[in-house]
């Protein structure tokens, strides 16, 4: 059970540290170290990542560092496409979903190690017509595998609509936010419908670490390096989601 504290608490250092990132280890945490079913975890990751964003953008909404007509744009399509994907997480199966997660945990590894273009931040703005379809994009993974989704949101308030760094990380846990209690509310009825239930206990005793662990990180996050910070917890997304794959995948293709 202590790996699973120690798990709880690197949730939020990563959410605090990076703005992104803590749902990926949620799930993981709940599936491998509580023994949740994959449906149960998936719904508690949103419960406590957005429990976590919440407390942690608050430092962000007090220093006026989010972009709030943006959290509009990105964050209601968002939260309508969270509802969807939750709805079609119903009618997968949950090694599938798990199967889903390691992919897209790869894919923020790549995100995260891929060398940034010196000519970056000289790419050209898209049109605000675009982010609410990165929204929607974001929120149905948000609720078809339970991950907040900092790790594209991010990137794209960045390079796509422009802001600084430190204003798209509180405007990104504000989208987190919206689109995990979106996707959290529709996964009340998955689980219902699946006669499975939720651990209040053990959701709330990890979000109250988590949260301790975020506000840590927001400290830790303005000391040191990002590129070093990334560059370490890419790998390890690396291992986890070999790990995930290889427990999961000869379960989803015998089926």
């Amino acid at each position: 059970m202590i790996w699973g504290w120690l798990g709880a608490l690197a949730i939020g250092l990563v959410l605090g540290t990076l703005g992104s990132g803590g749902s990926i280890l949620t799930v993981p945490v709940l599936v491998y170290l509580f023994d949740q079913p994959e449906k149960v975890a998936i719904a508690g990751s949103l419960a406590v990542v957005g429990s976590i964003s919440f407390v942690g953008a608050a430092p962000y909404a007090f220093r006026r560092m989010v972009d709030w007509p943006v959290v509009g744009l990105f964050g209601v399509p968002g939260m309508v496409a969270a509802y969807g994907g939750a709805w079609v997480g119903h009618y997968l199966p949950g090694a599938l979903q798990l199967l889903l997660f390691a992919v897209i945990v790869l894919l923020a590894a790549f995100m995260m190690l891929r060398p940034r273009k010196p000519d970056a931040a000289a790419r050209p703005r898209q049109p605000l017509w675009s982010v609410p379809l990165d929204g929607l994009a974001v929120g149905f993974v948000t609720g078809l595998v339970g991950v907040g989704g900092g790790f594209m949101i991010i990137p794209a308030l960045v390079l796509l609509v422009g802001l600084p760094m430190h204003r798209a990380v509180g405007t990104s846990l504000c989208i987190i936010v919206l689109n995990a209690f979106a996707g959290f509310h529709k996964y009340l009825s998955v689980l219902e419908a699946n006669q499975l239930h939720l651990e209040w206990a053990i959701l709330g005793a990890i979000a109250a670490i988590g949260i301790a662990g975020s506000l840590i990180g927001n400290v830790v996050g303005t000391r040191v390096p990002q590129a070093k910070l990334k560059r370490i917890f890419g790998v390890f997304l690396i291992v986890m989601g070999a790990y995930i794959v290889a427990r999961t995948a000869p379960a989803v293709f015998a089926g």
